[in-house]
């Protein structure tokens, strides 16, 4: 795991139910290699055999940037189309990462779908999101450059990783971005709120500046 960030022992001091739960979704054409990254980030293990076409949720407990954090990992089948039970996921997700594999051009251009999606049941572009090319191992069979996985990450205005699965290369870094994205986001929301709620000085400081001359001309 990369640095600032590990599993939880037993021994932790800190209660898990003092642990905040982040729900992330994964997000993507089939045979990106969600599956393969989810469950190398959670067992450290490459699965040889997957459906596509099912669903799974993983649950870790791991400590981020010294913080306690418990993922809610849902992984899931590789289509675009609306449907009842992706709305709720939409919904209940804080964070998505959108996956496509550097060998599959059309997996790239199914990004966009995914992206505009996810706005079409959030109906906002500040949702977290971190931006996966999968498979880098394959350079030999590569369609997508990285730079046009950076250009578009740009555009999103998100992180971007190209991973292996295969080889757990930057793994981790994955999830923890996201983790990272949706603190950020949630600290941003609450600055916010204070500033809103914070008393306009300025309106007090006109009304008391006439009484304060008039206190002065008395003299």
């Amino acid at each position: 795991m990369e640095s600032g960030a590990r599993p939880v022992g037993s021994s932790c001091s800190s209660p898990a139910a003092l642990s905040r739960e982040y729900k992330l979704v994964m997000l993507g054409a089939g045979g990106v290699g969600k599956s393969a990254m989810t469950m190398q980030f959670i067992s450290h293990r490459f699965p040889e055999d997957h459906d596509p076409t099912i669903e799974d949720a993983y649950k870790i407990r791991i400590r981020i940037d010294d913080e306690p954090a418990n993922l809610d990992i849902l992984d899931t089948a590789g289509q675009a189309e609306f449907t009842a039970m992706r709305d709720q996921y939409m919904r209940a997700g804080e964070g998505f990462i959108i996956c496509y594999s550097i060998t599959d051009r059309r997996s790239f251009h199914e990004v966009r779908e995914f992206k505009q999606l996810i706005y079409r049941v959030r109906r906002t572009d500040d949702t977290p999101v971190v931006l996966v090319g999968n498979k880098s191992d394959l350079k030999q069979l590569r369609q997508v450059s990285k730079e046009e996985g950076l250009s578009l990450a740009r555009e999103f205005n998100c992180p971007f990783f190209e991973t292996s699965a295969a080889y757990r290369y930057y793994i981790d870094d994955v999830f923890h971005a996201l983790v990272r994205e949706i603190r950020k986001k949630e600290k941003e929301l609450v600055l916010a709120m204070e500033k809103k709620a914070k008393p306009k000085s300025s309106v007090w400081k006109r009304l008391k500046s006439p009484f304060r001359r008039k206190k002065d001309s008395v003299t």
